[in-house]
């Protein structure tokens, strides 16, 4: 099956009967579409009621005149289980007293991975439950206000959490790299005066079902280990942190609230059209204000119904970084639920929006109908001590280090990022493949109905999160799963339909290292992203076998499934200042040796159907302890410090020279060039270069 927008949208098609598409099609913005054109819309947007599945939505919290956020960062206490069964805490109930009362406590930082915080070797790999507390000063204002919700939100925590407030259990949680959150506005106002004590149990560890998997081993040979010993063993390549990885909030809302909003964007001509649906709760009628607004705040659409379509005339669309002059152009829905007679405050929320569209035919990824080309990397929420803790000026520093290299996306590896970081992505332009944490999918027992079941979950999660985004292009469920094992043709032809009927505006993938001809879920996705280490994990130290293998590479998948290829993964380990000529493994030079190989292949078959290249990694990443690996993972262009190897200039002045715009107009590709030349080589336009552009483009650049 070939991956086409004509595709997709056949299957929305079979919705144009419900209220909604007739509704839709009397809508005055749209009767002065052209039929054509008019069919694209009501393809796209007869899917949005698929896109509106889940229960409940997930809205980040934001300040608003009527939404206040308080955020609790900072030192928690902290105290490890460290009981044989890693039980004590919940047999003697730490929870219903202080913590320092049940024992000794040290401090922590929230939000930080807990693991290199401290100078004990066994708190760095410490699996089981740990505690965090902190006792929190809510605004009188607050309890005082019935009608304020108040609510308790846990931006990620790894892996299993429980939460409770002044000793009563208020929710819990399966999964890391995704929020939750839980309501306890009545719970502290059955006593105001007594202090809101925030408890925390995290448990980190992995199971054949959870996602990541893993397996805790026994070591039941008392001559050689102690009693009671064992170990977390995991099947992915970075090291697992834990602890409480993102914010903690409280924020509060009215009685009757904004629980959720859902946007699907698209355009015809110069005129963008927003289809959107708001949800509410506690409110029996509802009456609303929309308006969307432009970057200077000025009204261009507004609307008093709680869904429909907002146009806008001479939109500007969201453009990837270097792909147009004005990249991630952004309005603002502002949606504003009026109060009930005799309610007391409305409730306003203010959603970003960027307009663009998203398709795939057999030989490319198109943006705005424009071939897109993935000029990008692979990350991880990875640092210095803080570990996968959300850190906002390496966040900084990396969109900055991104730019520099004239990157235009990157893929999550292998995990959702925080949402401080997606919303950085809308704001520059930077597109994102969005990848779930279905990654190290190795053992037969982690395709069976359990695992099955939790992997859905976390892509109702997922979607529901990162809906609205415009930068999320496409979603990953996986990362290189044993997908040759024959359970995993049901596994992910399941969990690719769930995913599509979620959301039906982007196309699906997961990233594959497994044989072409044998690979049970090639046949399932909308783009094949798979990754290859020849002349590294294959025939080591021989990089002259590159161009045959890629090569083939490349033709098999293509041959056997007619779909556009991205290479998701390639690189090789560098140690920083290691130097040898001629090249060889773990130094600067035959990393770019490595590279350089890969891009000459990229270079010829881009012309035909590779749509995109992601050099593993970014940057340096711890990993755990072994022979293979020397303090982490070196396959990053940066260290783990953001000092850029040899490897890194490579890049840089590959996306100097590459000129990936094709089928745009000369001006547009006028755009480019200078955005290129001001932003990555620093260097003045000569007056030739529209003439080259224009051979460059005639060959297809």
């Amino acid at each position: 099956m070939t991956s086409s927008r004509s595709d997709i949208t056949t299957s929305f098609s079979n919705k144009s009967t419900s209220n909604f598409s007739r509704n839709f099609v009397g809508n005055t913005a749209l009767r002065m579409l052209k039929p054509e054109k008019l069919f694209r819309c009501l393809c796209l947007f007869a899917a949005f009621e698929a896109a509106c599945l889940l229960d409940t939505g997930m809205l980040f919290p934001r300040e608003s005149s009527s939404r206040e956020v308080k955020e609790l960062n900072g030192v928690w206490n902290f105290r490890a289980d460290r009981s044989p069964d890693r039980n004590q805490g919940f047999d003697a109930a730490w929870y219903k007293s202080r913590l320092a009362e049940t024992g000794p406590v040290i401090d922590m930082p929230v939000p930080a991975s807990y693991n290199d915080i401290t100078q004990d070797p066994t708190l760095r790999d410490f699996i089981g439950w740990v505690w965090y507390e902190r006792e929190v000063v809510v605004p009188s204002r607050w309890i005082a206000d019935k009608g304020t919700r108040v609510v308790i939100r846990v931006g990620s925590a790894h892996y299993y959490s429980v939460v409770w407030v002044n000793g009563v259990r208020v929710t819990e949680h399966k999964g890391g790299h995704l929020p939750f959150e839980a309501e306890i506005g009545a719970l502290l106002r059955k006593d105001p005066t007594q202090p809101c004590r925030i408890t925390i149990a995290v448990n980190n560890t992995l199971s054949l079902d959870t996602l990541p998997p893993g397996v805790i081993q026994h070591m039941t040979d008392h001559t050689k280990y102690p009693e009671g010993y064992f170990v977390q063993n995991i099947y992915f390549d970075f090291f697992n942190y834990a602890g409480i990885h993102r914010p903690v909030l409280l924020y509060t809302t009215p009685t009757a609230y904004v629980d959720d909003i859902t946007v699907v964007t698209d355009f015809s001509d110069n005129t963008g059209l927003v289809k959107y649906k708001v949800s509410v709760q506690n409110a029996a009628s509802a009456t609303f204000k929309i308006t969307l607004m432009d970057k200077g705040g000025h009204c261009i659409a507004s609307s008093s119904e709680p869904s429909g379509v907002l146009k806008i005339v001479d939109v500007n669309l969201w453009w990837p970084y270097l792909m147009h002059e004005n990249p991630g152009y952004l309005y603002s829905l502002e949606v504003v639920l009026l109060a009930a007679e005799g309610s007391a405050s409305n409730d306003v929320y203010t959603l970003p929006v960027g307009i663009r569209t998203v398709d795939v035919t057999s030989t490319q990824f198109l943006i705005n109908k424009k071939p897109f080309y993935f000029h990008g990397v692979n990350k991880h929420e990875d640092s210095d001590i803080r570990g996968k803790g959300l850190d906002w000026p390496l966040m900084v520093k990396d969109f900055n280090l991104l730019k520099w290299l004239g990157a235009n996306s990157f893929r999550t590896s292998h995990y959702p990022y925080a949402e401080e970081i997606l919303q950085m992505c809308d704001r520059h332009g930077i597109v994102v493949i969005d990848e779930c944490p279905g990654v190290g999918i190795k053992d037969i027992r982690s395709f069976g109905n359990a695992s099955l079941t939790h992997h859905l979950v976390v892509m109702d999660e997922l979607v529901r999160r990162d809906k609205n985004h415009p930068s999320v292009v496409m979603w990953s469920v996986a990362n290189e799963p044993a997908a040759e094992m024959p359970p995993a043709d049901y596994y992910f032809k399941t969990l690719i339909k769930h995913t599509k009927e979620l959301d039906p505006t982007r196309p699906v993938t997961f990233i594959t290292d497994s044989n072409y001809a044998r690979d049970k879920g090639a046949p399932y996705v909308d783009v094949i992203c798979v990754n290859s280490y020849f002349s590294w994990y294959h025939d080591p130290g021989h990089p002259e076998v590159i161009p045959i293998q890629l090569n083939t590479q490349f033709e098999n998948w293509y041959g056997k499934y007619q779909k556009p290829i991205i290479q998701s993964e390639y690189g090789a380990d560098a140690v920083p200042g290691l130097h040898s000529d001629p090249p060889v493994m773990f130094t600067e030079e035959y990393q770019k040796l490595v590279l350089q190989s890969y891009h000459n292949v990229f270079d010829q078959k881009r012309k035909q159907y590779v749509i995109g290249e992601l050099i593993w990694n970014f940057a340096d990443f711890m990993t755990t302890q072994g022979i293979m690996r020397v303090v982490g993972n070196k396959k990053g262009v940066f260290s783990r410090q953001r000092q850029p190897k040899a490897a890194a200039f490579i890049l840089k002045e590959r996306r100097a020279t590459t000129l990936h715009v094709t089928g745009g107009s000369v001006t547009e590709v006028t755009f480019l060039a200078v955005a290129i030349i001001k932003t990555v080589t620093r260097l003045t336009p000569h007056s030739g270069l529209r003439e080259e552009l224009n051979s460059d483009r005639s060959k297809g650049a």
